[in-house]
């Protein structure tokens, strides 16, 4: 018996539901609340439709896992750009916006958080996928532009995204205030800011 088509439209909603169920899943209970049952229940669908959907959980929280993903999803300018293309602006704006997307997206501080605390599948996807993206970046403008010193600038990037990544979480869960400056405050924030700023600048300037 030939099984039933899925309208298109309804198929985009389901899967749609899916993907939100696991986001409000997260944000109440955690990664321990990511149950197949759990996420059926809370989407108002048949479990059955995350395996015709997404192959499998895993796959379900791989698809979540990388629409949050502020790097995953960062493009260069378009290819007519790229011969006047050194990196400058677009290293500074991308750092500034992952800070401001880290800070206001809750749902993503838990996968950072769910990543360092658990091996599986669909986050070692997320890190290769951030990696692949990475090299993309740092092909396009970086190594061209850096030459020999591309491998230092990437050293710098990786402490910039990490720090990130990390003053976020510690203004969410064990305290707003680091080296003096309140991270919840918007003027702190834009110390943090002007310090990304400045240090991209230097960066270009001197290395």
């Amino acid at each position: 018996m030939q099984e039933k088509k899925i309208p298109l439209r309804n198929k985009d909603k389901s899967k749609q539901k899916f993907l939100d169920a696991v986001a409000s899943i997260l944000k109440e209970k955690g990664y321990e609340g990511l149950k197949v049952n759990d996420i059926a229940q809370t989407a108002g669908l048949d479990k059955k439709l995350i395996y015709r959907y997404f192959g499998n959980t895993n796959g379900l929280l791989d698809e979540y896992i990388l629409s949050q993903d502020f790097w995953s999803n960062v493009n260069t300018e378009s290819e007519n750009d790229k011969k006047e293309f050194d990196g400058k602006d677009f290293t500074r704006e991308s750092l500034i916006n992952q800070f401001d997307y880290v800070f206001q997206n809750k749902e993503f501080q838990k996968i950072i958080l769910w990543r360092l605390s658990e091996e599986r599948d669909s986050l070692r996807n997320l890190t290769d996928k951030q990696e692949e993206n990475g090299e993309l970046l740092f092909n396009t403008f970086a190594d061209s532009h850096f030459g020999e010193n591309s491998g230092t600038f990437r050293a710098i990037m990786a402490i910039l995204i990490s720090g990130i990544y990390y003053m976020n979480l510690y203004a969410q869960i064990n305290g707003s205030v680091f080296c003096g400056i309140d991270l919840q405050k918007e003027d702190g924030r834009e110390k943090i800011k002007d310090a990304l700023t400045f240090l991209v600048d230097q960066t270009y300037k001197n290395l």
